[in-house]
């Protein structure tokens, strides 16, 4: 067991690109952790996805041992966590289980949107903050500048900033000395009774539920009987270790320190985050405060594209599920895809990549319906419904209002691009609530609804500012607006996955873009198909797809024109029965297109 004086636990946190990973990396290089024959790039990105993307998705923990330059021996316990708005929960987490934070901040881009919103969570953590200049050795870093940065955007002192490099290793060993000098050891009492906060679990085919716990107070042993004190249930410890990165088994954890057990916990839903562990014989007084359920922002459909895919996305969503307690589903079924899941996500990165996951890991050919938010619906009976479909919606007499959830957004960018920006806002009916100036940017808070985000609003923001402009957001709340459901009909018949919810003064552009994409990709039948975007009875846009037809008056040569005009009546009406009791057949490829046709 560690003397807690000698432990420093703390979390590295920063805006998207600025380095955290590579960092880490370093850390982990220059501590002697792993030899260079094992040392990769993004070490603790061990998902396939994070690689290539060049992201960090699930936050990492690794032990490292390092000397310092007073001749004392230390232990490191660092944090790797992820920077995208998405995964803000996976930082929480983290920020919970240390005393100090590493604030890395790019020396060329200085101070981004999710660098603020990273630090307002270690501040609400009570961290003490080191801040980090990193990537000085590129030509247009400006590290004078950006300290000044930090000082009046965050209000930080920067005087003491720690400039490196974490792609060359320049300066590598002082963010490793002001870690140990800057940042406090932990405090807790070995002799108290067990406490412990359960971090993070996730799934392993072959020791079962690995659970990531800190250890406040007391001590934690293998064959030690605990408890969960949320759900009440009793486990034994069977093995119980430390990451460095690899597994390493321990006898026991003591006060400050940060490790893994297993104790043959069936479920990771068993193991509810942010849960208080403490011994059965000797229960702590009180548990620790714990986190906030994490709640999915963003619903969509998933289809298989062939229906007898459909047993198994189910096994696939399940063993998702295992791993990311963000990700929520549920069967739903639609006329027109067949049986699928109403899948939550925490955004539509998170959805993007559990999409990726489930056609890469799991070879699975996919249809997403629109992606909507959960509307609060209140019926004029009083009751209040959550509506995650739109397809589910109530009958409008029976709807006394509907609300939308509401983000506040801050975006920073280049001057040159503030009138685009702020366009973008206003079109997608925003209010602004702040422009400041820090240098030669600018900061922005706008209040925006969320469903005017889903969508595309970052690929376009990313587009107006040529990808200079950054962007982060909160949920602030809901608020009633004037919305309504949008059908669309082909040859009369509703479409249910193609069905969404929108601003009234928003329907018709949105419902023309629609109709006119579906015409594009409907296929001529032997009759026309009208197709019509709807709002209750009132046809809103229509545009129809021209029948195919045959030449039946190819057979007559010359002769008086009402022998032509018979077969062509002829023609006409076989086609209007035709039209009565035929099916129109959508691809698949259609509806992939239409679902997509925010993006363009």
């Amino acid at each position: 067991m560690t003397d807690p004086a000698r432990i420093r636990n703390f979390a590295i946190v920063a805006h998207i690109d600025h380095g955290k990973s590579t960092l880490s990396d370093r850390l982990i290089q220059e501590t002697g952790a792993l030899t260079a024959r094992e040392m990769t790039e993004q070490v603790l990105d061990n998902m396939e996805l994070e690689r290539e993307r060049g992201i960090t998705i699930k936050a990492q923990t690794v032990r490292l041992d390092y000397r310092a330059d007073d001749g004392q021996d230390y232990v490191l316990n660092l944090m790797d966590t992820p920077g995208h708005v998405d995964f803000a929960y996976e930082v929480s987490r983290s920020l919970s289980a240390c005393e100090g934070s590493i604030l890395v901040v790019d020396a060329s881009q200085g101070v981004e949107a999710q660098t603020l919103a990273n630090v307002y969570q270690a501040i609400d953590h009570d961290h003490e903050i080191v801040p980090v200049l990193n990537k000085i050795d590129l030509p247009a870093a400006d590290p004078a500048r950006v300290r000044q940065q930090i000082e009046d955007v965050i209000g930080l002192d920067a005087a003491g900033a720690v400039e490196c490099s974490a792609k060359t290793g320049l300066g590598i060993r002082d963010v490793l000395e002001a870690i140990v000098t800057r940042l406090p050891p932990p405090k807790g009492d070995p002799a108290a009774p067990l406490k412990a906060l359960l971090v993070d679990a996730w799934y392993d085919a072959y020791l079962g539920v690995v659970v990531l716990v800190r250890v406040f107070d007391g001590q934690l042993k293998v064959g030690q009987q605990v408890r969960m004190m949320q759900t009440g249930a009793t486990y034994k410890v069977d093995r119980l270790g430390v990451f460095r990165p690899r597994q390493v088994e321990q006898a026991a954890l003591g006060p400050g320190e940060i490790g893994y057990i297993t104790a043959q916990i069936k479920e990771v839903a068993d193991a509810a985050i942010g849960d208080t562990i403490t011994e059965e014989r000797r229960l702590t007084a009180a548990p620790l405060p714990g986190f906030k359920p994490v709640q999915p922002v963003v619903f969509c459909g998933l289809f298989p594209v062939d229906a007898g895919d459909f047993e198994d996305l189910r096994a696939a969503v399940g063993r998702l599920r295992l791993n990311d307690a963000s990700f929520t589903y549920e069967m739903e079924t639609s006329a027109a895809l067949g049986f699928g899941f109403r899948c939550g996500f925490l955004g539509l990165l998170h959805l993007e990549i559990i999409q990726e996951r489930l056609s890469r890991e799991f070879d699975l050919d996919l249809i997403a319906t629109a992606p909507s938010v959960v509307y609060r619906i209140t019926l004029t009976d009083g009751a209040v419904i959550e509506l995650h479909n739109p397809a589910d919606m109530p009958d409008p007499v029976k709807i006394e209002c509907i609300a939308e959830p509401w983000i506040r957004a801050t975006i920073f960018t280049p001057d040159d691009y503030l009138g685009a920006v702020i366009k973008l806002c206003q079109d997608r009916r925003g209010e602004q609530r702040e422009l400041s100036y820090v240098g030669s940017r600018a900061m922005v808070v706008y209040d925006l609804p969320l469903n005017e985000v889903v969508f595309d609003f970052y690929d376009r923001l990313k587009s107006v500012s040529k990808g200079y402009a950054s962007f982060d957001y909160q949920i602030e709340d809901y608020r009633t607006g004037d919305l309504v459901k949008m059908q669309v009909l082909v040859n009369g018949e509703p479409v249910d996955a193609l069905s969404m919810l929108v601003h009234r003064t928003r329907a018709e552009t949105r419902g023309r873009g629609m109709v006119e994409k579906m015409k594009e990709l409907i296929p001529p039948h032997l009759f026309q198909i009208p197709i019509q975007a709807a709002i209750g009875g009132k046809i809103i846009a229509r545009e129809t797809v021209r029948a195919l037809r045959k030449d039946v008056t190819a057979k007559c040569y010359g002769g008086d024109i009402t022998r032509k005009r018979k077969l062509l009546d002829k023609q006409k009406e076989g086609k209007k029965r035709m039209r009565q009791f035929g099916k129109v057949d959508i691809p698949q490829e259609a509806f992939i297109a239409a679902l997509k046709m925010d993006a363009d």
